[in-house]
């Protein structure tokens, strides 16, 4: 009976581990990430990755906790988290297309990671709304504890991701750089629209 329930945990403990990956996306999230940080040092660089896998872990781990609560006690919807996270990030879009980069212009390294980075291009409303689902089909200490441990593999995955990343801007030079950051600021400023889009037929309730 035990060895049933452990598989059980194991298997539920997979399949949040490859869920979260795939929203959270950190291939989709290397480009932009090398965006922000192609004005700094290679040593701020790694700091950053792990600083946004960790703002990106803190967020999703509090959510987890308590974002039932929050969330009830705000009286915000799932659908006005979305569409102001959209928001966020079509603002970080345009910066980044129109070559404005205020987080290279004195901003500070902490700033970065924490947004957009860690939120809400990470730790963004999808991520935010499958934890907390994932927290309530968790019925048993084993499944809590595999949950708990899919999400830090999850962030331990995307810290690796994002600074192996970094070495990339040591080949590509400062045209590269800026290439990437049109590149990076047009898929960003996609999947803002798009966030927008699902937050406005939610409102909505449309198809």
């Amino acid at each position: 009976m035990n060895s049933v329930a452990s598989i059980s945990a194991l298997t539920f403990g997979i399949q949040a581990f490859m869920t979260l990956f795939v929203i959270l996306d950190p291939p989709g999230a290397t480009p932009v990430f090398l965006a922000l940080v192609s004005g700094r040092t290679p040593r701020e660089r790694v700091r950053m990755a792990w600083q946004g896998a960790s703002v990106s872990l803190s967020v999703i781990v509090v959510f987890a906790l308590f974002g039932k609560v929050i969330l009830d006690y705000l009286h915000v919807s799932i659908n006005a988290l979305q569409g102001a996270g959209g928001l966020l990030l079509l603002l970080i879009a345009l910066e980044l297309l129109t070559g404005k980069d205020s987080t290279s212009e004195g901003g500070s390294d902490g700033n970065v990671a924490l947004v957009p980075l860690g939120t809400p291009l990470l730790a963004g409303p999808g991520a935010i709304v499958t934890t907390i689902l994932y927290v309530q089909r968790a019925h048993t200490i084993n499944m809590k504890l595999s949950l708990a441990l899919a999400i830090i593999a999850v962030h331990v995955v995307i810290g690796l991701t994002l600074m192996s990343s970094t070495k990339l801007l040591t080949l590509i030079k400062e045209a590269g750089v800026t290439l990437v950051a049109r590149i990076a600021g047009l898929l960003l400023a996609a999947i803002a629209v798009e966030m927008i889009v699902q937050a406005i037929k939610g409102f909505f309730n449309l198809a």
